[in-house]
C-alpha cells in the first residue's frame, strides 16, 4: 500500500468554494460582448487549459477590449468573492489532524491577487493558509494545469519523489496535471466540477474528511 509523506492540495474547489464565481464573473464579461459562455463550453475550456478571452479573439474583439473586460472580470470576481462565504465545511478541522504527520502545500493556478484577497478577506473564517508548508500560485511556475510544471515545482521545492506525494484535486484539469507529473491524486467530490473525466483518479472522495480516512488506511 503506498504511503505518503506530504500533501498537494489544489485549491479552488478543494479548500475554497470559489469556482462558481470565476464562471461567473467571467460569463458576464463575455455576455457584454455578445458572447455566450455556457457551463459546459467553459469546462471544456478549463480542462484543456486554453484561454477564454479566444472567444471573443474569434468573434473579432480587438486586443484593447478583451484586454478592458478582462481587468473588469478581475474586479467583478473580487467583488464576488468579497460577498459570499467561501468556506467548505470541514477544511480547518481536516488541515489541523493532518498537520501533525504530514508536510503539505497548496499548488494552485489562482492567480496571486486573488487568492491573497481571499484569504486576508475572509481571514477569520477560513484559515487555511496558517497550516500549510508552501503555498504555490500562478507566479510560482511559467505553464499552468494541465501542464504537470505545477506539481513539479511543489516536488523540486520539497525535494521530493513524486511517490511520496498524493495530490488532491478537484477538476479534470488538475488531475491531469498531477498524472503528467506521475503523482498518485484523489479527486474530492465538488458540484461545479462533476461532470468531468475522473478516469484517471487514483482515489475517489466525497469530501475531505474521507481524505482522512484514507490516508489512516495506509498505517
Amino acid at each position: 500500500m503506498p504511503k505518503y509523506s506530504h500533501l498537494l492540495f489544489d485549491h479552488d474547489g478543494v479548500l475554497v468554494n470559489t469556482e462558481h464565481l470565476y464562471y461567473e464573473s467571467t460569463r458576464r464579461k463575455l455576455v457584454e460582448l455578445d458572447i455566450d459562455l455556457t457551463l459546459l463550453i467553459y469546462m471544456q475550456i478549463m480542462v484543456n487549459g486554453s484561454d477564454v478571452w479566444d472567444l471573443a479573439r474569434a468573434s473579432g474583439t480587438v486586443e484593447e477590449v478583451i484586454a478592458q473586460s478582462r481587468d473588469q472580470r478581475n474586479q467583478l470576481y473580487q467583488q464576488l468573492l468579497g460577498a459570499e462565504d467561501l468556506s467548505i465545511g470541514g477544511v480547518e478541522e481536516v488541515l489541523v489532524k493532518l498537520k501533525q504527520k504530514y508536510t503539505m502545500a497548496i499548488v494552485t493556478t489562482c492567480k496571486d491577487a486573488d487568492f491573497a484577497y481571499i484569504h486576508d478577506h475572509h481571514k477569520s473564517s477560513l484559515n487555511i493558509v496558517p497550516h500549510m508548508d508552501l503555498v504555490l500560485t500562478r507566479s510560482s511556475y511559467s505553464n499552468s494545469k494541465p501542464d504537470p510544471e505545477p506539481y513539479l515545482t511543489a516536488l523540486e521545492r520539497f525535494s521530493i519523489g513524486p511517490h511520496q506525494a498524493l495530490v488532491i484535486e478537484d477538476s479534470e484539469r488538475g488531475l491531469r496535471s498531477a498524472v503528467a507529473a506521475g503523482i498518485d491524486c484523489a479527486v474530492v467530490e465538488y458540484a461545479f466540477t462533476a461532470s468531468q473525466d475522473f478516469s484517471k483518479a487514483t482515489y475517489r472522495i466525497k469530501n475531505l474528511t474521507e481524505l482522512v480516512v484514507l490516508l489512516e488506511g495506509f498505517k
